[in-house]
């Protein structure tokens, strides 16, 4: 039997955790379901670290499999201890939806860097997580980059829920703080031109300042290049930057533009490994700039 988030997390926590420990987090979820306010709930989420530590979740392959069966896009591979029980204190006391954001509302607003990252983590687990878009994108505005990554990085909850606008400002958000695009689940599939624009821009006002793009970037402008925007990816082709010459091959392959298969070709070496299937996307993981 599939078995749901947080009888895997009480699972995992169980058999990772010293007994006083364990002991501790079933006598606490025990008393949250007999509790008649939201105080208990908030006492024990700040007592966390301090009862069962921060270490790694030690998770096996099958963990993750059952992880994914219990809720797609769920992974959990770099999740702490501390991260897991805060997750499951909050799933363990079921309440209505509207009480349950109230509750994320209040413990996130009162929430150190830590403790974010765990209540942004869970996000695709929790009841209803169409009502939760507007604290998620509030999220995003932080320039805490594990924070940001907490909704950005591995997490299906962005693609799923975020409206246009909110997600082009996400990818774009990333590209400001500095961290990578290949961790954000979706990308591909939520490409849109209003993006592609963005991020040209984004571009140019980078280039013009003699500062760093991210070759990243160009995977979510391929697609929507046209006549006024080739110009912007081509120069990158002839670039000391191995990356940024595999971002421009990357993104003239996508465009649908005949010219850009004319203007590849004149790079054999890069045709031969996108031919070869050694330069896609999906590997495509460079150093941040």
């Amino acid at each position: 039997m599939r078995r749901t988030p947080a009888e895997l997390l009480a699972s995992w926590l169980r058999r990772q955790l010293p007994s006083p420990a364990v002991a501790w987090l079933e006598q606490t979820i025990a008393n949250l379901r007999e509790a008649n306010s939201d105080r208990p709930l908030y006492l024990a989420l700040g007592s966390v670290a301090r009862r069962l530590g921060k270490e790694p979740l030690q998770l096996q392959a099958i963990d993750v499999s059952e992880a994914e069966a219990a809720r797609h896009g769920w992974r959990p591979q770099h999740w702490s201890t501390d991260a897991a029980a805060r997750v499951l204190l909050l799933l363990s006391d079921e309440v209505a939806p509207e009480r349950f954001a109230a509750r994320l509302d209040i413990v996130c607003k009162a929430a150190e860097m830590r403790e974010l990252i765990a209540y942004y983590q869970g996000l695709p687990l929790y009841p209803d997580p169409a009502r939760l878009v507007s604290l998620a994108a509030d999220g995003i505005r932080t320039n805490m980059a594990a924070v940001f990554s907490a909704i950005a990085h591995d997490n299906p909850y962005p693609a799923e829920f975020f409206a246009e606008l909110q997600w082009n400002q996400m990818v774009l958000k990333a590209l400001f703080i500095g961290v990578p695009l290949h961790p954000i689940k979706g990308l591909d599939a939520r490409a849109n031109g209003q993006l592609a624009r963005m991020l040209i821009d984004y571009a140019r006002e980078r280039t013009a300042a003699h500062r760093p793009v991210s070759p990243e970037l160009w995977r979510c402008v391929g697609r929507f290049l046209d006549e006024t925007t080739l110009d912007d990816v081509v120069p990158r082709l002839a670039s000391d930057n191995i990356w940024e010459q595999r971002a421009a091959a990357l993104a003239l392959r996508d465009c649908p533009l005949p010219e850009a298969a004319i203007l590849l070709e004149r790079t054999p070496a890069l045709v031969a490994e996108l031919k070869a299937g050694t330069l896609s996307w999906d590997t495509f993981e460079p150093p941040l700039p």
